[in-house]
């Protein structure tokens, strides 16, 4: 083999490798797209069932996931289970983006005194872990579903908004902001002619990485009992029913964890790759 053939056969190993992993990729998001839309589609089951007489079951062709304590098909559950998991990730990651935006786009394009109060207050929240944040928020306001997702949605809205800020502050020193700002067009249509176009990329980067990160948060709420609560079909609550019989039925929590760390892993994966497809286009 010569030296020339080395050379072109590596570049094209690498590109059907990162092919793969793209196309793995999309079937996982599209399960969990099916399943959070159409869950009957691929389990046609009533998730809240109960069979008593078939409880712990283990893993078999007529109960792929098992059954749990009262007799409910694992699988039904957790594939009913992703569209209140989903919905919560999204939620939390919009309230967490537009909160960063708005901060963001404040503290880029104010003056040295309003840019300085802002990242007092950002660094001020940094001081705390995020999910300590969201622990504070859910004592003040209670537990819950709607309470976890606002609180998941606060805790990240300091880091995206940084990020943000960072953004903007690099568009508006760029030689095409500083011909707009020559020709006298206003703040407002600068802001919405060149800038916030110039970082939607980003954006949707950040959008889809905190999809992953807000299901993680959300799920151990709920594991701790601040989410949503048992006999709901969601990823966090099924962990925290299944924490009782770790020992005896390690498929009660084995399931709704791995899907959780799949889908989490499939917004991290779809996030970095449109990131590079976006820089490379």
């Amino acid at each position: 083999m010569s030296e020339l053939e080395i050379r072109v056969r590596i570049p094209r190993s690498g590109h059907r490798r990162l092919g793969a992993t793209e196309a793995a990729t999309g079937v996982l998001a599209l399960f969990v797209v099916v399943a959070a839309v159409v869950p009957q589609l691929v389990a046609p089951g009533n998730p809240l069932a109960i069979d008593p007489l078939g409880a712990f079951q283990p893993p078999s062709w007529p109960h792929i996931f098992g059954t749990d304590e009262s007799g409910r098909d694992l699988y039904t559950r957790v594939v009913h289970g992703t569209r209140d998991s989903l919905t919560i990730g999204l939620a939390a990651t919009a309230i967490g983006l537009g909160l960063g935006v708005v901060l963001g786009t404040i503290a880029g394009l104010s003056g040295r005194l309003v840019d300085f109060t802002v990242n007092r207050f950002l660094e001020v929240l940094f001081a705390f872990p995020g999910l300590l944040l969201a622990l504070v928020f859910i004592l003040v306001f209670g537990p819950g579903i709607a309470t976890a997702t606002i609180a998941v949605g606060l805790s990240t809205a300091p880091g995206y908004a940084r990020i943000i800020r960072s953004q903007i502050i690099t568009v508006r020193s760029s030689a095409f902001v500083e011909a707009a700002i020559v020709q006298g067009l206003g703040p407002g249509r600068i802001l919405a002619r060149h800038i916030l176009p110039n970082i939607l990329t980003p954006l949707l980067v950040l959008g889809t990485l905190g999809i992953g990160q807000a299901i993680v948060w959300a799920a151990t709420l709920s594991y701790l009992g601040l989410g949503a609560e048992p006999p709901a079909a969601e990823w966090g609550a099924m962990l925290s029913a299944g924490r009782t019989y770790i020992t005896s039925a390690w498929w009660m929590s084995f399931f709704p964890g791995l899907f959780i760390v799949l889908t989490a892993v499939t917004a991290t994966v779809l996030g970095r790759s449109i990131e590079r497809r976006m820089r490379h286009a």
